[in-house]
């Protein structure tokens, strides 16, 4: 925010013609001065107050008792001492209303903040920067007296006692599953722990019992250290984060972007991200996609629009980061932009920007991703969300409903995190997920495997990665997709399933599923539920590719086996027009397979039309259940 300096005008214009004559009051208003220039503000503080008990109309005592108050972010005191300094004299140091408004308009005081914006506009030989300033500021109090008229519905609850100290707690990250609860905490001087020392910025682990926000724990080292961390981002099943450190042996800037991941429940020693994301110059606040594929953050570097832009970098397919790309004046403006937040739908974008029309200083805006990649204008999230002070940091659970900041409701406890009910047009898209546990089917020993993602509607691959040690994995499904997924370890047959949210908007209730992986040996099936076909037809879709090639790398990794491919229909239609049917989809999909180099002597297919039924033929449901195409082992070759 716009902080103001008067200390040069003051010992030019003020020094040699004093509004006093007082001699006492002089010489401590001088005493002031120069404890301020020593930035010894209790000392100046309490001359200035000295100076004007001696002499209540002392002019240059009111200025300056002004200006240290703005300097300490105390706006309300600092308004009041300007207000008596032009009630003693309008037109002797005219700028006056510019720092005047300014300290109102931080003090929410935007009725008389916009009339001394005003006065100061209608000045001749102002500051053309300072003119500027006070234009777009004139415009912050119009909107801010409009939003306090028609606010949004807003109503905060603490978090609870298990997260929430005297200290500060600030920074929250969740997982996509809201059972996993990350913060910065800094130690904080008060009566009551009586704090002493430089702060200190941890990172510390909550996780939610019983609808119940348990005791935070310090993440400890190596994640933890003497220095300060913060400004974090979990990733979205809570098995990694990036997050902010300053002025480190191995930084390249004054901060960088650093990565830790969570294995047998502790963090790994943080590695700075490096080239590119990170220059010689500021990167902090990042912010991951459910995804793990674009890293949203806040940098200074040069080629933005100025201040403190966001910025975006690409994971490409060999795992690296690519060259970082500024979001552009959509989104920046020649003012900062800060604390992005990409929601777990991966189209929805919350930030903070002080460049931009609302409250004054910091306010939290909306964008969202359009159809061709661009962002929507975007959107205070308007009054009381924000109001005078610096609003930042706002996380929205994966349901859209939920929304979590810090803020400082009770003075005595610092900085809180609070939950509301964000607004409906305001929320993100809904997003449910897939929470899964591997196990061999046989033994019900818990597997690490591989798992990938396919969204079938965008024909794409969006998530590849292995479980944990204990085969757990989750992965966020956003609304208006179709999804695939696919779990494969050596040694065993793949699993797949899919999931239908293609037009969805309402949260769906999340998946948690017992996957079981067959051993391969003969008689064990893969049910291939990913592979489609046209409408009462026997064409592939182009969704199906993902799932077939997964049958051809299992192929083609264990060349002794031979396989049948099954194909099912339900009951709609004759007998023998669905034995058909059956018979030539299974047919298009050994086709694929030799087309992919799999030998045809290994490969058997028969259609077994509406037999077998493994769910009712009353039902949609039901229907689809028997609509299927299975791959069985029937023999092997070496033996």
């Amino acid at each position: 925010m716009l902080l103001l300096f008067f200390t040069g005008i003051s010992e030019h214009c003020f020094s040699q013609n004093l509004h006093t004559n007082s001699g006492k009051a002089g010489k401590l208003y001088r005493e002031g001065e120069s404890a301020y220039e020593y930035l010894d503000f209790g000392r100046a503080e309490a001359c200035f107050i000295a100076a004007i008990s001696n002499d209540s109309k002392f002019y240059e005592a009111y200025m300056m008792l002004g200006e240290l108050m703005a300097k300490q972010r105390r706006f309300s005191e600092s308004a009041s001492a300007y207000r008596t300094a032009v009630s003693l004299d309008s037109t002797f140091y005219r700028p006056v209303f510019f720092n005047l408004a300014n300290s109102e308009l931080m003090s929410g005081d935007y009725d008389r903040a916009l009339i001394h914006y005003r006065v100061y506009l209608e000045q001749k030989g102002m500051s053309e920067k300072n003119r500027a300033r006070a234009f777009k500021s004139t415009k912050d109090c119009e909107f801010a007296i409009n939003a306090i008229r028609n606010p949004v519905p807003f109503n905060p609850v603490s978090v609870g006692s298990g997260i929430n100290t005297v200290d500060d707690e600030y920074w929250p990250s969740i997982t996509a599953d809201g059972q996993t609860f990350m913060f910065t905490r800094q130690g904080r001087l008060t009566e009551k722990n009586g704090y002493s020392g430089a702060s200190q910025e941890d990172f510390y682990m909550s996780y939610l019992d019983n609808n119940t926000w348990q005791k935070a724990i310090n993440a400890g080292f190596p994640l933890n250290t003497p220095q300060n961390e913060g400004a974090q981002s979990l990733s979205s099943n809570g098995s990694y984060m990036f997050f902010t450190a300053c002025d480190r042996p191995v930084g390249m800037g004054s901060c960088d972007i650093y990565f830790s991941s969570f294995n047998n429940g502790k963090w790994s020693e943080p590695s700075n991200l490096g080239k590119p994301v990170n220059s010689s110059y500021w990167e902090s606040q990042p912010s991951i996609s459910a995804d793990g594929r674009i890293l949203f953050f806040s940098s200074s570097r040069p080629g933005g629009s100025g201040g403190k832009d966001l910025w975006y970098s690409v994971l490409n397919d060999q795992n690296k980061w690519t060259t970082p790309v500024n979001m552009g004046s959509i989104i920046n403006t020649p003012g900062d932009e800060m604390s992005p937040f990409i929601h777990f739908d991966g189209r929805t974008l919350y930030f903070a920007s002080n460049g931009r029309v609302g409250m004054g200083g910091f306010d939290i805006f909306m964008t969202r991703m359009k159809s061709d990649s661009t962002w929507t204008e975007p959107q205070n999230l308007g009054y009381p969300i924000n109001t005078y002070n610096d609003e930042m940091g706002l996380i929205i659970e994966s349901g859209g409903q939920k929304a979590y900041y810090s803020a400082i409701r009770d003075p005595s406890n610092g900085k809180d995190i609070f939950y509301f009910n964000l607004y409906e047009s305001a929320r993100p898209n809904p997003v449910s997920y897939l929470k899964g546990k591997v196990y061999d089917k046989e033994t019900g020993k818990l597997l690490k495997a591989d798992y990938e993602l396919i969204n079938l509607s965008t024909e794409k691959i969006t998530i590849k990665s292995t479980t944990d040690d204990n085969g757990n994995f989750l992965v966020c499904l956003p609304s208006g997709f179709n999804y695939g997924i696919n779990v494969s370890k050596q040694g065993y047959l793949f699993y797949s399933e899919n999931f239908t949210f293609e037009g969805e908007h309402p949260v769906a209730k999340p998946f948690i599923k017992r996957i079981n992986l067959s051993q391969i040996k003969v008689g064990e099936k893969i049910q291939l539920t990913n592979v489609f076909y046209e409408v009462d037809s026997w064409g592939l879709k182009d969704a199906s590719i993902s799932e077939l090639d997964n049958l051809v790398k299992l192929l083609s990794e264990n060349k002794d086996l031979i396989m049948e491919i099954g194909g099912y229909t339900d009951s709609t239609g004759s007998d023998k027009h669905n034995l058909v049917l059956s018979e030539k989809r299974v047919m298009s999909v050994v086709k694929y397979l030799i087309n992919k180099g799999i030998s045809a002597e290994r490969l058997k297919y028969k259609g077994y039309g509406n037999a077998f039924p493994i769910g009712d033929n009353i039902t949609a449901e039901g229907r689809q259940l028997n609509r299927r195409t299975e791959a069985k082992i029937i023999g092997n070759s070496h033996k």
